[in-house]
């Protein structure tokens, strides 16, 4: 199953590729060289299709968890100063995502849309310590009944140019749900309540949709 940001791409990827093929059957006559080109468009193909891969995943919902919004390898873990939103401390847990991770950006945690924003910037590298505040990026924030507003980032870098972003304010989203997509490498940040527990460490790789990333006290308790 393939994501539908993809599918446009895909398609004219698939043309040209299927061009190439026979172009070189037809005025290639050195054989390893004509087989040499078929294979490299196949394979930039199939990485083509590798990177818009959409797989079906079974989301267990919990309100007590806050789960991995994409696939990736954990970089950050620490307390922030988050300007755009809160205007205060919170806790960040950022996650890199390589050009071969699955790019779907899916809900962390179930609730209705508070704030929804489209930032144009730069294009660091998405581990630059600057990327989340000068970078191209959209912030979310997602408010919840049981923990208040939950905020996530997502992060261009020097090869993602294309931030896609589905949530608009008002709309009531499930846990797991496709929330957006990032082309070609970048990374997503979450800022959560200063009382929530991680439950990740960092280099650790997480899993968009199934990694609980942190457990926030219920606020009514105690």
């Amino acid at each position: 199953m393939f994501h539908k940001e993809g599918q446009k791409i895909i398609t004219i990827t698939f043309i040209i590729v299927v061009a190439i093929i026979v172009l070189a059957n037809q005025f290639i006559d050195i054989n390893w060289l004509k087989y040499l080109v078929q294979i490299g468009a196949l394979v930039f193909l199939i990485l083509i299709l590798q990177f818009f891969r959409n797989p079906t995943r079974k989301v267990i919902k919990s309100f007590d968890d806050v789960l991995a919004p994409v696939d990736g390898k954990v970089v950050v873990i620490e307390e922030v100063e988050e300007t755009e939103y809160f205007k205060g401390k919170r806790k960040q847990v950022s996650i890199f995502m390589s050009p071969i991770n699955v790019h779907v950006t899916r809900y962390p945690v179930s609730g209705s849309i508070k704030y929804s924003k489209y930032h144009p910037g730069k294009y660091l590298v998405a581990w630059h310590p600057k990327a989340s505040t000068e970078n191209e990026r959209t912030t979310v924030v997602i408010n919840t009944p049981k923990f208040g507003d939950i905020l996530y980032r997502q992060i261009a870098g020097a090869l993602a140019k294309r931030i896609v972003n589905y949530a608009e304010v008002g709309d009531n989203v499930q846990q797991g749900d496709d929330g957006g997509f990032i082309k070609f490498g970048s990374r997503v940040d979450l800022y959560l309540p200063l009382d929530s527990v991680i439950t990740v460490q960092l280099n650790q790789k997480v899993v968009g949709a199934k990694t609980c990333i942190a457990i926030i006290p219920n606020k009514n308790e105690g």
